[in-house]
């Protein structure tokens, strides 16, 4: 488990509600309606499902590459979390960090570094961090990702992005220059991102879950990639899924499941769910 702050309960907390998920994983001009929703979104609302007692989690959805919006959104979880002192407070990233935005090399120099004071944090991989890794690892496999977002990456190592119809041998160039770019704690950190974690009542994952599948026995392509299947599913899970991946204008809210994707790169709001208790609530950056 990934842990930057050392946060005495924390390890307790998780080993025992957190079970293995998949194979080597243990246990990822505003409109007048917005400002609506963020006054709704700032409401408790009760919830079946808990967390640990003396525990707050935030959980915070698809960032691609907006480094302003994730500063923006580390900030109003630090001001939020005044009000809870003594609890153990969790951050959860729900991945896609990279692509698309500007900033994709930035937003990972920030998520290496130390999470906020009086945090643990949990960083899962997404779809976008396992095919920037297939491009490098993976020549015959990883030139997809340039057509949905890498080419912003890329500039972001400050690599010139081949066009669409470059031929092979540029591909290849972009891939070595790419290798060399990206700092060793940079590819750590991507290394070590997990698939999911469970706290409580709730399963934390990038896409979803195939549903009907036990959670031990999910596959990690169904947790980065699965759409469909899983969003019109009304299966009780075992545990509520938080989830990004999927974009929707506000946050969805489901007897199993909530997603938190809003499409940050392109609406500039970057979601956040807070789980305290049987508690949910919202943050949004607009």
């Amino acid at each position: 488990m990934r842990e930057r702050a050392a946060i005495p309960i924390l390890s307790t907390i998780l080993s025992t509600q957190a079970q293995p998920i998949a194979d080597g994983i243990e246990d990822g001009g505003e409109r007048s309606v917005f400002g609506f929703a963020r006054k709704l979104w700032s409401d408790p609302e009760p919830a079946a499902s808990h967390v640990p007692r003396g525990v707050r989690v935030y959980a915070v959805g698809d960032i691609h590459g907006r480094l302003d919006l994730l500063d923006q959104m580390l900030a109003q979880i630090g001001r939020d979390a005044a009000s809870g002192a003594d609890l153990v407070k969790y951050l959860v990233f729900l991945g896609d960090y990279v692509d698309r935005g500007p900033d994709s090399a930035m937003v990972i120099e920030r998520l290496s570094g130390a999470p906020l004071p009086g945090f643990g944090a949990i960083h899962l991989r997404g779809n976008h961090e396992a095919a920037m890794l297939d491009f490098i690892g993976k020549p015959e496999a990883g030139a997809d990702w340039l057509e949905y977002g890498g080419r912003a990456t890329l500039a972001s190592y400050g690599v010139p992005a081949p066009a669409g119809d470059a031929p092979p041998e540029q591909v290849a160039e972009a891939r070595q220059r790419f290798a060399a770019a990206l700092p060793a704690h940079h590819r750590s950190f991507l290394a070590g991102l997990r698939s999911s974690i469970a706290i409580g009542d709730y399963l934390f994952v990038h896409a979803g879950i195939r549903p009907g599948l036990p959670l031990h026995r999910q596959r990690d392509e169904d947790l980065l990639w699965i759409r469909r299947e899983f969003l019109t599913s009304h299966l009780d899970h075992g545990k509520v899924v938080v989830h990004g991946h999927t974009i929707a204008e506000q946050p969805e809210v489901r007897f199993n499941r909530i997603g938190i994707d809003t499409g940050a790169y392109a609406s500039n709001r970057l979601t956040a769910l807070v789980l305290e208790g049987g508690e949910r609530r919202f943050l949004c950056t607009v």
